[in-house]
């Protein structure tokens, strides 16, 4: 019986990345600018889903301020939520936001 709720969990999360990776293809190929907050939220939760704990590394200290924050703010949610929270964000951007 573990085998089966292992494989199925192996099924959702490879799902779960086929789907992260298509949202990041679309912000990455979208030319327009994104509002801050949304980019925010976006660096954020990328940051989170990649395991990625490098520190922001803009030539402006408020900026750098603003991404600290912004990871600060994901600290508890773990990178399978961020991707979940990333590909949500995405859709509702380009289903409302432009």
């Amino acid at each position: 019986m573990e085998a089966k709720v292992l494989l199925q969990k192996q099924m959702t999360d490879e799902a779960l990345e086929i789907e992260f990776q298509d949202a990041v293809e679309r912000v990455s190929a979208y030319t327009e600018p994104f509002p801050a907050d949304v980019l925010l939220n976006l660096y954020a939760y990328y940051k989170k889903a990649t395991n990625n704990y490098s520190r922001p590394s803009s030539k402006k200290a408020i900026i750098n301020a603003f991404k600290t924050n912004a990871l600060f703010q994901v600290k508890d949610i773990t990178p399978n939520e961020a991707k979940r929270l990333y590909i949500d964000l995405v859709n509702k951007y380009f289903l409302y936001g432009k």
